[in-house]
């Protein structure tokens, strides 16, 4: 994640050598037409202006970065087999939550659930949002 926060460096990392950073890293099951697709329409930068919008650099070395807690209702959804993202962080997150807080474990899929796990995530998130 950090090194996502510094523009050009992030993107030219990224793409570099057929893009083989970003396949290794990103290891998304349909990592070719994710690539196609940012390359036809320049989404790379937008879709790392997320992870800038939200955590500064400077977060990574001074004083715990303070947010205001959640309100909202919150379900997070974590998998095993996720290697971007820890149990444990998923779980820790409830801290941060003084709204409903539900967690919700999936074995298997990976990080990205929604597409290996489509019908467990959406059975989950049905649940859990208003009808």
């Amino acid at each position: 994640m950090l090194l996502f926060q510094f523009p050009d460096i992030a993107e030219r990392w990224l793409s570099e050598n057929d893009w083989h950073n970003f396949k290794w890293w990103g290891r998304h099951p349909d990592s070719d037409a994710v690539i196609a697709k940012m390359v036809a329409n320049g989404s790379l930068t937008p879709g790392l202006n997320y992870y800038r919008a939200n955590v500064n650099p400077e977060s990574w070395v001074g004083p715990p970065l303070q947010l205001p807690p959640v309100q909202a209702p919150t379900m997070g959804l974590w998998s095993s087999g996720d290697f971007a993202l820890t149990e444990s962080q998923m779980t820790d997150s409830a801290k941060s939550a003084v709204g409903p807080w539900r967690c919700e474990r999936l074995d298997g899929p990976g990080h990205w659930m929604q597409l290996k796990a489509p019908e467990d995530v959406n059975r989950l998130l049905l649940d859990f949002l208003p009808s």
